[in-house]
Protein backbone atom coordinates (compact mmCIF):
# COMPACT_ATOMS: atom_id res chain seq x y z
CA UNK A 1 0.00 0.00 0.00
CA UNK A 2 1.26 3.46 -1.10
CA UNK A 3 2.66 5.74 2.04
CA UNK A 4 -0.13 8.13 1.14
CA UNK A 5 -2.92 6.14 2.08
CA UNK A 6 -4.42 6.19 5.52
CA UNK A 7 -6.52 3.52 7.07
CA UNK A 8 -9.28 4.73 8.67
CA UNK A 9 -10.84 2.83 11.99
CA UNK A 10 -14.34 3.85 13.43
CA UNK A 11 -11.87 5.87 16.26
CA UNK A 12 -9.66 7.98 13.44
CA UNK A 13 -12.48 8.30 10.38
CA UNK A 14 -13.78 11.83 11.79
CA UNK A 15 -10.52 12.90 12.53
CA UNK A 16 -9.06 12.48 9.23
CA UNK A 17 -12.21 12.81 7.14
CA UNK A 18 -13.48 15.83 8.68
CA UNK A 19 -10.24 17.79 8.81
CA UNK A 20 -8.79 17.21 5.39
CA UNK A 21 -8.81 20.52 3.76
CA UNK A 22 -8.45 18.29 0.45
CA UNK A 23 -11.51 15.81 -0.65
CA UNK A 24 -10.60 12.37 0.69
CA UNK A 25 -11.84 9.02 -1.52
CA UNK A 26 -12.49 6.46 1.21
CA UNK A 27 -12.13 2.83 -0.23
CA UNK A 28 -14.63 0.35 1.77
CA UNK A 29 -12.81 -3.22 0.95
CA UNK A 30 -12.56 -6.22 2.45
CA UNK A 31 -9.11 -8.83 2.01
CA UNK A 32 -11.52 -11.63 0.21
CA UNK A 33 -12.93 -9.18 -2.64
CA UNK A 34 -10.99 -9.75 -5.64
CA UNK A 35 -12.48 -6.68 -7.58
CA UNK A 36 -11.22 -4.82 -4.38
CA UNK A 37 -7.90 -6.50 -4.91
CA UNK A 38 -7.57 -4.95 -8.37
CA UNK A 39 -8.57 -1.32 -7.58
CA UNK A 40 -5.97 -1.06 -5.69
CA UNK A 41 -2.68 -0.78 -6.99
CA UNK A 42 -4.78 2.47 -9.08
CA UNK A 43 -5.79 3.87 -5.84
CA UNK A 44 -2.03 3.55 -5.22
CA UNK A 45 -1.32 5.67 -8.11
CA UNK A 46 -3.51 7.94 -7.64
CA UNK A 47 -2.15 8.61 -4.06
CA UNK A 48 0.96 9.67 -5.68
CA UNK A 49 -0.06 11.57 -8.29
CA UNK A 50 -2.78 13.23 -6.90
CA UNK A 51 -1.28 13.96 -3.77
CA UNK A 52 -1.77 17.70 -4.32
CA UNK A 53 -5.64 17.17 -5.04
CA UNK A 54 -7.16 14.49 -2.78
CA UNK A 55 -6.18 12.26 -0.43
CA UNK A 56 -7.27 8.28 -0.66
CA UNK A 57 -8.10 6.15 2.73
CA UNK A 58 -9.33 2.71 2.74
CA UNK A 59 -11.87 1.04 5.69
CA UNK A 60 -11.67 -2.35 5.98
CA UNK A 61 -15.78 -3.41 6.38
CA UNK A 62 -14.68 -6.56 8.09
CA UNK A 63 -12.78 -4.55 10.42
CA UNK A 64 -14.84 -1.89 11.06
CA UNK A 65 -18.24 -2.91 10.53
CA UNK A 66 -19.74 0.39 12.18
CA UNK A 67 -18.50 2.32 8.91
CA UNK A 68 -19.40 0.26 6.58
CA UNK A 69 -23.58 0.42 7.95
CA UNK A 70 -22.95 4.16 8.81
CA UNK A 71 -22.32 4.90 5.17
CA UNK A 72 -24.86 2.32 3.54
CA UNK A 73 -22.35 0.30 2.06
CA UNK A 74 -24.16 -2.71 0.47
CA UNK A 75 -21.53 -3.72 -1.88
CA UNK A 76 -17.65 -3.62 -2.19
CA UNK A 77 -15.57 -2.25 -3.73
CA UNK A 78 -17.72 1.16 -2.66
CA UNK A 79 -15.60 4.25 -2.83
CA UNK A 80 -17.19 7.62 -1.30
CA UNK A 81 -15.71 10.82 -1.92
CA UNK A 82 -16.27 13.37 1.11
CA UNK A 83 -15.67 16.60 0.88
CA UNK A 84 -15.41 19.20 3.85
CA UNK A 85 -16.24 15.90 6.25
CA UNK A 86 -19.62 15.14 3.98
CA UNK A 87 -19.84 12.27 1.81
CA UNK A 88 -20.54 13.87 -2.11
CA UNK A 89 -20.20 11.16 -4.39
CA UNK A 90 -20.22 7.56 -4.41
CA UNK A 91 -18.74 4.58 -6.81
CA UNK A 92 -19.95 1.42 -6.48
CA UNK A 93 -17.96 -1.60 -8.12
CA UNK A 94 -14.37 -1.56 -9.81
CA UNK A 95 -13.27 0.55 -12.16
CA UNK A 96 -10.05 1.14 -14.56
CA UNK A 97 -8.17 4.17 -13.58
CA UNK A 98 -9.33 6.54 -17.02
CA UNK A 99 -12.94 5.77 -15.83
CA UNK A 100 -12.22 6.70 -12.02
CA UNK A 101 -10.13 9.73 -13.18
CA UNK A 102 -13.31 10.64 -15.44
CA UNK A 103 -15.97 10.02 -11.83
CA UNK A 104 -13.19 12.06 -9.95
CA UNK A 105 -12.55 14.70 -12.13
CA UNK A 106 -14.80 17.45 -10.28
CA UNK A 107 -13.00 16.78 -7.32
CA UNK A 108 -9.04 16.71 -8.72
Amino acid sequence: MADGIVQLTEATFSEEVGASELPVVVDFWAEWCGPCKMIAPILDELSTEQADKLRIAKVNVDEQPGLARQFDVMSIPTLIVFQDGRAAHRIVGAKGKAQLLEELATFI
